[in-house]
């Protein structure tokens, strides 16, 4: 007889939340079951409210296994599904871990909004600690593939106070990605409440209905806990809820092709340097200040990854609302890998125009679909590390001029 599996417990949904960060400490987990052990002294040291948040997960879990078991009660056991059209459905998790779309047609799809969110903190702190972040600065993007990004939400966020002897820890922390100083900030910042309740305002629910909000997998955690922690802190009540965006790039092509691409390529594309130094992407104070790490350029870097992938897939047209300015005129001939490291003279040459395009193409960049052997799936462009058509500089021309040379002479 097979093993009746009961419904999850509040304390496996926090399990399940440790797990990007234990895997960042490079502890060997994978699955919720291996991460058990390192996460009993942490939940015993979640206040009550903290607790119930898993609690309320933990019950409507079960609330929608329940409906899923009636509807299935009712169906008629004497007319089965047939089982052509039971390989066609799409896989259904068992817990609520991916985006739940219900898209009727393409149309749909382009149409549908999204929402990109990032929230920096000032350092990690340890677990023992009862603030494991001091959020800092937040980033948000309204996005679609049809019109690209609409609108944008970024904040300076006024932070907690470090615990007493981890101060130096946050500073040395923030120095290292967003130069975000923990005092003496020249500029304005705001506080939980206002941040929270611009946040609702900039989302504008439809008649109770929430959007989703994307980001990326290893960012997940420390995002919900900065906003549960927020929404503690002010007693503002939100219902937003944080999916992975790599499931939303899955879901996207799985809905044109059937096909899931692997998540390794999907990450790859997220994983971009290409647009660091694009204008109107960053924030202004880290755009003056020649800072990379910005809330708000990471949220945006992101609908530019999407519409570079996608956009063409579903017959949408790449406007300046979908990719920087002087980034769409390359097209998919752009290595999206490559770092731009003289931002002023990539776009002199830009401006320059002729000749340009061919120091960045692809050998493969007029092939629709890529190789079967290559893990990049199929019906979607993308870049190929490729020889440059681009002489070289130092050893290379001199190699070059060398060889030119014995030439000269065996003639």
């Amino acid at each position: 007889m097979a093993h009746r599996r009961g419904s999850p417990s509040p304390y496996y949904f926090f399990v399940r939340d440790q797990l990007p960060e234990l895997q960042g400490r490079g502890l060997p987990v994978t699955r919720v079951v291996d991460a058990v052990p390192y996460c009993s002294q942490a939940w015993a040291l979640l206040t009550k409210e903290e607790k119930m948040v898993y609690t309320e997960k933990a019950r409507k879990w079960s609330e929608n296994k329940c409906s899923q078991k009636t509807v299935k009660e009712t169906c008629n056991p004497a007319h089965p599904v047939p089982a052509c059209l039971t390989t066609k459905m799409p896989s259904v998790t068992s817990l609520p871990d991916g985006p739940t779309m219900s898209w009727k047609n393409d149309q749909a799809v382009v149409a549908d909004i999204f929402y990109f969110l990032n929230i920096y903190s000032h350092g990690k702190l340890p677990s023992h600690c009862e603030q494991r972040f001091l959020p800092c600065e937040i980033g948000c993007v309204k996005y679609s593939l049809q019109d690209g990004i609409m609108a944008d939400f970024h904040h300076f966020i006024d932070p907690e106070v470090p615990p007493r002897g981890f101060r130096y820890h946050c500073q040395a922390a923030s120095d290292a990605t967003h130069k975000i100083p923990i005092s003496g900030f020249h500029l304005s910042r705001t506080c939980y409440a206002v941040v929270l309740q611009e946040l609702l305002e900039f989302v504008q629910p439809a008649r109770g209905v929430w959007p989703h909000f994307y980001c990326r997998s290893n960012d997940r955690f420390r995002i919900k806990w900065c906003l549960n922690r927020m929404a503690s802190i002010t007693g503002i009540e939100s219902h937003l809820e944080l999916l992975d965006v790599e499931d939303l790039v899955i879901e996207l092509y799985r809905k044109k092709y059937q096909k899931e691409p692997s998540k390794t390529w999907v990450c790859r594309e997220l994983d971009v340097f290409l647009w660091d130094f694009s204008s109107n992407t960053r924030c202004k104070w880290h755009e003056e200040n020649d800072i990379l790490c910005c809330a708000l350029a990471s949220c945006k870097k992101i609908a530019y990854c999407i519409s570079k992938c996608l956009a063409s897939v579903y017959g949408v047209s790449l406007t300046a609302a979908h990719l920087p300015l002087q980034d769409s005129s390359y097209g998919e001939s752009t290595n999206t890998k490559m770092v731009i490291l003289d931002a002023g003279r990539f776009q002199k040459m830009k401006a320059e125009g002729s000749g340009c395009d061919r120091h960045f193409a692809s050998p493969s960049q007029d092939q629709e679909l890529v190789p079967s052997n290559c893990d990049s799936p199929c019906g979607v462009k993308t870049s190929l590390y490729g020889t440059s058509t681009m002489r070289g500089r130092g050893i290379t021309r001199l190699l070059k001029s060398a060889s030119d040379l014995s030439k000269s002479f065996s003639n």
